[in-house]
Parts: C-alpha cells; sequence; structure tokens
C-alpha cells in the first residue's frame, strides 16, 4: 500500500470518526427537534407533554414553572457542533400572544428601553446558594416585527420593579429580531450570573448562566437528562 493511499485511509477515517462524534453530540437534540415540530403542528394531540404556568414540580424546587408548553429545548443542548444553548425554550403551541408567561420566582423586575420582547428579573439571593445574586431572563415575548406582548404593567424602561413569583408578565411570542426568521412561537428562559459589579453578564455565553434543573426539580441538563418528554415528576 503507498503512502498516498494510507494517507487518505487515515483522512477519511479521521472526518468519519469526528462525524460520528458530532452525530452523537447533536443526537438528543435532533429528537428533541422532531417532537418540537410534533407539538407545534398536534400539540391538542399530546397533552401529557406539556408543563403548566405556575407549577412547582417538586415541593422543595425553589421555581414554579414559566409556562405552559412543551419543554422543548434544554440547557446545554447543541444545535449545532461547538453550539451550547443557555436556558429553556417552551414551546406553547399556540399562535402569538396567547400562551401565559409568569414570574418563576420573585425579584426585581427591569426592562431596558429598546427591550421589544424580553425582561429581566434581579434576585438578590440565589436560593440555592446564599450570598450568590442571580438573573432570571425571559425573552421572545413580542411578534416578528417587534410589537411586544409584555404586560403594560412592565413598559420599557422599568427599573427594578419588585415581583412576586406567578406575576404575569405577558405572552409567549416569536420575535428574533429579524422579521423575515421568527422562530416558533416560545419562551427562552435562562438563569444567569452577575459581573463583579452585581450587573448581569452576556446571557448568550453558557458560561454565564446556570443549569436550571435543581431550580426546577426535574431534569433539564441536555448533556445528561434523558431521552424523553421532559415534564413535572420526571425522574433525575
Amino acid at each position: 500500500m503507498s503512502k498516498r493511499t494510507l494517507l487518505w485511509i487515515t483522512l477519511a477515517g479521521i472526518a468519519l470518526g469526528a462525524g460520528y462524534y458530532a452525530y452523537w453530540k447533536i443526537r438528543p437534540t435532533t429528537d428533541r427537534s422532531s417532537r418540537v415540530i410534533e407539538w407545534i403542528r398536534h400539540s391538542e394531540e399530546h397533552p401529557d407533554w406539556a408543563v403548566r404556568a405556575g407549577t412547582r414540580c417538586l415541593p422543595t424546587a425553589p421555581f414554579v414553572m414559566p409556562t405552559d408548553g412543551l419543554v422543548g429545548y434544554l440547557w446545554d443542548d447543541s444545535f449545532r457542533p461547538g453550539h451550547r444553548h443557555t436556558g429553556l425554550d417552551i414551546f406553547g403551541g399556540t399562535d402569538v400572544g396567547l400562551t401565559p408567561v409568569v414570574a418563576a420566582y420573585p425579584g426585581y423586575l427591569t426592562r431596558l428601553p429598546e427591550w421589544k420582547s424580553a425582561v429581566i428579573v434581579r434576585v438578590p439571593e440565589d436560593p440555592l446558594q446564599p450570598g450568590r445574586q442571580i438573573w432570571l431572563y425571559y425573552t421572545h415575548m413580542a411578534d416578528p416585527n417587534g410589537n411586544s406582548f409584555i404586560s403594560s404593567d412592565f413598559p420599557a424602561g422599568t427599573d427594578e420593579l419588585y415581583i412576586e413569583a406567578g406575576t404575569f408578565l405577558g405572552y409567549q411570542g416569536n420575535y428574533t429580531g429579524d422579521a423575515a426568521n421568527p422562530s416558533g412561537v416560545h419562551l427562552h428562559f435562562s438563569i444567569v450570573l452577575s459581573d463583579e459589579e452585581d450587573d448581569f453578564l452576556n446571557e448568550l455565553e453558557i458560561k454565564n448562566t446556570l443549569d436550571p434543573s435543581p431550580y426546577f426539580g426535574i431534569p433539564l441538563n441536555g448533556k445528561t437528562a434523558p431521552d424523553e418528554v421532559v415534564i413535572c415528576g420526571s425522574n433525575e
């Protein structure tokens, strides 16, 4: 066998191995995508797939569910090699502006002046790690053109307004910032860490966010959760 042939065989083996590895890294997300599509098309056929807003999945869990629907994508899911999802995507299975969003935990709500679809809630005392401040981020609450579904109680520019768990925040939407490419109707929820000045860090980087599993008491980590529908009462 020539050196050239051996080289090509080696490179082909490396490529095959890399492809196999990439497939198994994103396979759970692929399976979840199939369920999301089925839910969006036929949610009425799968009522047992849904979580409910305001539900506490375990008596000892600090957070209540922030909206109704299918928990479609989890924290640390991979949509493509190198990508890591920073929160939860919960799909209502309805049109925009119909599925309510509520606060998962008490805190101080801020909506920056430029935010059309998002609010963030400061929690001064992390219920699972006393002494640490965290932030709860809720987004996609607008239609593709940026018409907001956030409650009128929280107009743009709202700063540090105290709210209780279960407070109505708005409705699910599909705003992405690009009217030509809306997302499926859902809520994106994430738990964000503070920086050294106690402001919230960039939610788009997973290192700045926390695994929500212990806060809800159900498996919500994309790398370790069972490959099945996540509902309240799911086993770790």
